[in-house]
């Protein structure tokens, strides 16, 4: 064998690269690649059925249609399942690919395992767990939820007594858990309240938990959250409650060291009603997604909205907030005035805000340019992608270069603009001296266009550095609710023209720059 082949790492490199159908071969060629083989083999199982496939065939049978041992694993077999289990650094079981019997053959092996104190998966570090609640889905879990386990995601849309049991445990077995993600969808709130208590009680013992995601526990549940000093990501979802009412008469301490909350909600005042129980938040990022709004709204559209938003300011720390997002999942809202978003630039230090899809918000030149004017640092703007023509003001290019005046680090930008009105642009020097050499992403939805030529001469005049438009959004469903199928293509065409002749723009300026002139 070649020197190099007697080299540790060297042959963990060649087993790590290797194909994963072709291991077992190379597991097998001989006694120096065995172990490091085994180990790319048997690290990340996709899948609990390869498990089984190590035991004989014959081993299991059926009973008034449960699966069952038909005799004991002897030592020998365990030697051989535990050769390979403690391998594993993850697994990842879904409901699809793991029917009830494969599930049942698994719970029996588990609750024959002959070591209470030595755990048959060691050194498992992550789980993936899509696969149910089921007594069968306990037992498994019980053997898979070991100290060593960093990264836990379950969903499921019931759970067991045996289930429960297992995750009011959580925090026993797992005491180093950083990363924890548990979604549920119950038939009934009051399934999700019959739960939390059991999650709750979980939590208050996970010291070292970084990042969690799950539903609204109310009390007590969010209170002990409250409390993970460790804690630096959470995303919510409030859609799902465990009490109709907050029961507590004082306001919780808040968040103080989050440096990312997600609040997923189907109205407004759900979120806000958190918001209002909370005495402070200090968090560089909040996102807002909804799923669910009127489309068609009142002469007052956004009530709900602006009362949200106007909380904003009094329970977060305005100089610690510098991403902010609004996204909704389904449904364009029309004409949303931009006024409801005024209590955002109390959020001086802002350098992300993204409110996406779920508002055709109506804005003017100067609505636009007051606005923005509030965040000098701003990277990454994304507002009013999608308007509703004729029922929506819009921008113009000139205000397009005051928010580039106004925040010239922008990076990222998508808006909706007018093109077809070039009032006081130059189309020999369109912007001046305000132009924008960072910006590498470039929306602009379904803006009015009328001559690709002269939109291209414009946007290559002030984004220099720009390739191309981003017209992924025409691909989107608001732009099917927006447009008919006619307009639709008709505006497409004339955007690919536009980037066509930015393509052609960009030859011609990198040829003036090799010749010299």
């Amino acid at each position: 064998m070649h020197a190099a082949l007697r080299n540790l790492e060297v042959i963990h490199v060649v087993s790590s690269h290797t194909e994963h159908g072709t291991l077992p071969a190379l597991a097998s060629t001989c006694h120096a690649f065995q172990s490091p083989a085994l180990n790319a083999l048997w690290r990340d199982l996709h899948s609990v059925e390869p498990l089984l496939r190590c035991l004989p065939a014959d081993l299991f049978g059926f009973d008034r249609g449960c699966t069952v041992l038909q005799r004991p694993l002897d030592n020998k077999m365990w030697d051989t399942l535990f050769k390979y289990t403690f391998r594993v650094r993850s697994i990842t079981a879904k409901q699809t690919s793991h029917p009830s019997a494969i599930i049942g053959s698994l719970s029996a092996i588990m609750l024959s395992y002959p070591s209470a104190s030595a755990p048959l998966f060691p050194n498992l570090r992550e789980l993936t767990w899509y696969a149910g609640g089921s007594q069968f889905a306990a037992e498994f879990l019980r053997m898979t939820l070991v100290p060593s386990l960093r990264v836990l995601s379950l969903r499921f849309t019931s759970a067991s007594s045996s289930f429960l049991s297992i995750l009011s445990s959580l925090g026993t077995l797992c005491p180093h858990l950083q990363n924890m993600s548990l979604r549920y969808r119950p038939a009934t709130e009051d399934l999700s309240s019959t739960l939390s208590p059991f999650i709750a009680q979980s939590i208050s013992q996970l010291r070292n938990l970084h990042t969690l995601m799950l539903w609204d526990l109310a009390n007590p549940g969010m209170d002990h959250i409250m409390q993970l000093q460790a804690l630096r990501s959470l995303d919510l979802d409030l859609r799902i409650s465990s009490a109709g009412e907050r029961q507590s008469l004082l306001p919780f301490p808040g968040f103080h060291h989050l440096h990312y909350l997600c609040l997923r909600c189907g109205a407004f005042e759900r979120a806000a009603e958190l918001l209002s129980s909370l005495q402070v938040i200090r968090c560089k990022e909040i996102k807002i997604a909804f799923t669910s709004w009127i489309a068609e709204l009142s002469a007052n559209p956004s009530a709900s909205l602006s009362q949200f938003l106007a909380i904003l300011p009094e329970i977060c720390d305005n100089n610690e907030l510098q991403r902010f997002s609004l996204m909704a999942s389904r449904v364009i809202i029309r004409h949303t005035e931009l006024a409801v978003f005024a209590p955002l630039r109390a959020f001086r230090n802002l350098i992300v805000l993204q409110i996406e899809r779920g508002c055709s918000t109506s804005i003017t030149n100067g609505e636009l340019c007051q606005m923005v004017a509030a965040w000098p640092m701003l990277q990454v703007l994304k507002i009013s992608c999608y308007i509703a023509i004729d029922t929506t003001a819009v921008p113009t290019f000139c205000g397009l270069l005051g928010v580039l005046r106004l925040c010239p680090s922008l990076t990222s930008l998508a808006l909706a603009i007018d093109t077809t009105r070039l009032e006081g642009i130059n189309l020999r020097n369109p912007g001046g001296e305000n132009f924008n050499t960072h910006l590498n992403d470039l929306t602009l939805g379904n803006s009015l266009i009328a001559s690709p030529l002269n939109v291209a001469l414009i946007l290559s005049g002030i984004f220099p550095c720009l390739e191309q438009v981003d017209l992924d959004c025409w691909n989107t469903a608001p732009m099917d609710l927006l447009l008919s199928a006619h307009d639709k293509n008709s505006a497409m065409e004339k955007w690919a023209s536009v980037n066509s002749l930015l393509d052609g723009f960009s030859v011609v300026r990198e040829r003036v720059a090799t010749s010299g002139y």
